[in-house]
């Protein structure tokens, strides 16, 4: 037996081998990074638009404390530390003016409902939901502010949460680490419960807690990693780099930032997609050459595939497996089925 029919055979076996790279493949086969690049896109168009909402509300109910403006919309900022700063010197200007607020409101209409319309798209593709199963263009809509919803109501507890930590260092020094601490905890269960509802909410069928919730988490902690290390670049490595780069930098920064934000969110739902549907084990030369021998995740992958492209509920789709063409090796790996 050759040196990858080995591999093939230890990963099929082998569940902390087979299922990363069976995750790795259906990323693959959903195209998931352009599903990543479009949610990066509308989520970019959005943001902004939803800064000057949130300036312009700030500017309403609390102008009569202009400190506690800051310090809500700082708070706010830092979940995007890799260019929170900048933006903050960008939109504090605005003031909350009804010109703010009414441009806001047409920008975000149209850049969050689009970054609704491409995550039901991407979870119902990656969840195999048939076309003709999937919510009419109103219906979506509607989910899509149901889920915008619930982002803002997180937003503001994990605003709320921010502000805390940062009253408590007046306190003292140990009382303001186990508010970090605590805070820190609490986030990462804040966004476990945001991925979970938004995956539930999104995607145009039941999902099994049971087998999503871990992958919830995981993105979770995937998510707080991510804001540690553009804390810890802008801090360490950008610093001063503002007047060099300047709004060249913002713009690709920014992008960047959201785009390995939807890789979180996508991922998290490969996972546990794959899980949940047992596409694993999958072939190791699946993606490279016909001349593989499937295994009863490929198999159940390309079932998949095909049935999510059916768009009406009386077409008929059926999917049968001819024989491969004869493969290099005459060696087989055993079959390690998922159960």
């Amino acid at each position: 037996m050759g040196v990858l029919a080995r591999a093939d055979a230890y990963q099929r076996c082998h569940r902390w081998a087979g299922l990363p790279l069976a995750v790795v493949y259906k990323f693959y086969d959903d195209q998931g990074t352009y599903l990543a690049a479009l949610l990066a896109y509308y989520a970019f168009v959005s943001l902004f638009p939803l800064l000057l909402i949130l300036v312009a509300v700030l500017g309403a109910l609390l102008s009569g404390s202009q400190a506690m403006q800051e310090r809500f919309l700082d708070s706010a900022l830092r979940e995007f530390p890799v260019i929170g700063d900048q933006i903050g010197q960008s939109v504090h200007s605005l003031q909350g003016s009804g010109v703010a607020l009414g441009l806001g409101v047409a920008g975000t209409l149209y850049g969050t409902l689009g970054v609704a319309q491409a995550a039901q798209h991407a979870l119902n593709k990656i969840w195999a939901v048939p076309r003709h199963a999937r919510s009419d263009p109103l219906r979506s809509r509607l989910k899509g502010l149901l889920f915008l919803t619930v982002l803002a109501v997180g937003l503001c507890v994990a605003t709320l949460l921010s502000t805390v930590v940062s009253t408590a260092t007046v306190f003292g020094t140990s009382l303001a680490t186990g508010a970090r601490a605590a805070a820190v905890v609490a986030a990462i269960a804040l966004n476990a419960f945001l991925l979970l509802v938004s995956h539930q909410v999104l995607t145009h069928r039941r999902l099994p807690l049971r087998q999503v919730y871990g992958a919830a988490l995981g993105g979770a902690c995937a998510w707080q990693v991510l804001q540690w290390g553009g804390s810890y670049y802008v801090n360490h490595l950008l610093r001063g780099a503002t007047a060099t780069y300047g709004m060249f930098g913002i713009v690709l920064g920014l992008l960047a930032w959201l785009y390995l934000g939807a890789l979180v969110f996508l991922l998290t739902a490969e996972v546990s997609a794959v899980r949940a549907m047992r596409l694993w084990p999958r072939s190791l030369l699946t993606p490279f050459t016909d001349r593989v021998r499937l295994s009863p995740g490929d198999r159940r992958a390309y079932q998949t595939y095909a049935a999510t492209e059916v768009f009406k509920g009386f077409e008929k789709v059926q999917v049968d497996f001819g024989r491969p063409p004869r493969p290099a090796s005459d060696d087989h790996p055993p079959d390690c089925d998922a159960s």
